[in-house]
């Protein structure tokens, strides 16, 4: 009998393969009921969602040396058991969270699911972990957070960000339901046609850049020498647009510019919110290559602000309203575009994100976006994006039909 909350799923012989052994030997999950070698499915007893059912057909175990390399590809189907609308879930996924590449997360933002309704979260993955270690599951998968319609959220938010990101996505997709409904509301159906449509258009004139996050030091694997791009590393300072409705002001900042990377960088911010505290603000980014092009990196994920003067402050420490903090990230921004890294000449960057303490985010209003020419080309959000999707596919009824859901 399966507990409602608790599934071990796919049976595994552990492979017979030595540590130091050079060649692989694959085998599939298959669904199975032996609950100390397999997937375990944990969720807790007052979980607002529950487990339905699993399917994991497609995923493969390889012995690799001392190594089991498992790349999960499993279908999970959940019930919003709650008594509010779900609007997104984060999973934890583990097989030995000590050892690198042992852990990892899946996400399904801006959903919306009505209460007693089904919902699947794909799982595509790829852990490790040891050959060698204790009994047990070889894969632990855990909720890590469910945000509700009203913004509340449930869960241990582990990884620290669940609660933060599946917030900002949602808040993004409120902010872009909302214009095309005014829009519609506004203009009638011809006016938000002609609105779509110009959304679309804009994907032909944006210069996007692939970024590269590399924390712990620099960057590697350029297609061009960084001294051949540059001819040596330089002190870039960087220049900022300030946004109108902004609470958080980047004030100042600087990064070691080599060829296509950017490293060591520093930015100063200030807290403009007379009341909240800020925890955590994130960087959207404008590069200027060495002729002259300009590219919108967006955004790049940042880190937890240091408070400046305030004794015993350290990094995730939150910044008083009207006081400034640090952006300090121990990483290397690597850009390329279209594959090829780019010769960076200058960075521009905006605030993009910001987290309070109390949990509430803020983002960039349409109005915000509107503000800057360059802004005004920036990737649509999610949600966005799948409007413009539902547009094209099935045309100008169904994206009003779909927008009357809300």
């Amino acid at each position: 009998m399966w507990n409602r909350n608790l599934v071990a799923i796919s049976a595994i012989s552990m492979l017979s393969v030595m540590p130091g052994m050079m060649y692989a030997q694959q085998q599939t999950l298959s669904a199975g009921s032996d609950a100390s070698s397999s997937v375990k499915i944990d969720l807790p007893a007052d979980s607002p969602v529950t487990l339905i059912s699993a399917g994991t057909d497609q995923s493969r175990v390889t012995a690799r040396g001392g190594m089991l390399v498992l790349d999960l590809h499993m279908s999970l189907t959940l019930r919003n058991s709650g008594a509010r609308r779900v609007r997104g879930v984060t999973l934890l996924i583990t097989t030995q969270e000590a050892t690198p590449g042992g852990k990892g997360s899946v996400a399904r933002p801006c959903i919306d699911v009505a209460v007693g309704q089904n919902f699947s979260v794909p799982v595509d993955i790829r852990l490790v972990r040891p050959v060698q270690q204790a009994n047990g599951p070889l894969v632990h998968v855990q909720l890590d957070g469910v945000l509700f319609d009203d913004l509340s959220f449930y869960g241990p938010n582990r990884l620290k960000s669940s609660q933060r990101d599946l917030t900002i996505m949602e808040v993004e997709a409120q902010r872009d339901r909302a214009y095309y409904k005014q829009v519609l509301q506004a203009k009638g159906e011809d006016g938000l046609r002609k609105e779509v449509l110009t959304s679309m258009a804009k994907a032909g004139e944006r210069r996007q850049l692939d970024v590269a996050l590399t924390h712990n030091g620099s960057a590697v694997g350029s297609a061009v020498a960084s001294n051949a791009l540059s001819g040596g590393t330089d002190a870039v300072h960087f220049a900022f647009l300030s946004l109108p409705d902004a609470p958080v002001l980047a004030v100042q900042g600087q990064a070691a510019i080599s060829g296509n990377e950017a490293s060591s960088p520093w930015i100063e911010v200030q807290n403009l919110d007379k009341k909240k505290s800020v925890r955590y603000v994130e960087i959207g980014w404008v590069v200027k290559d060495k002729e002259g092009n300009e590219y919108l990196a967006g955004s790049v994920p940042g880190s937890g602000v240091t408070a400046l003067n305030t004794s015993g402050a350290g990094p995730g420490a939150v910044v008083q309203p009207g006081m400034r903090g640090r952006l300090e990230p121990d990483a290397t921004l690597k850009f390329s575009h279209a594959g090829r890294p780019i010769g960076i000449a200058g960075m521009t960057g905006f605030v993009s994100r910001v987290e309070f303490a109390d949990g509430k985010v803020w983002v960039p209003s349409r109005k915000d976006l509107d503000s800057s020419p360059m802004l005004r080309t920036m990737s649509p959000s999610a949600e966005e994006q799948r409007l413009l999707d539902i547009y094209a596919k099935q045309g100008l009824t169904a994206l009003v039909t779909e927008l009357a859901k809300y």
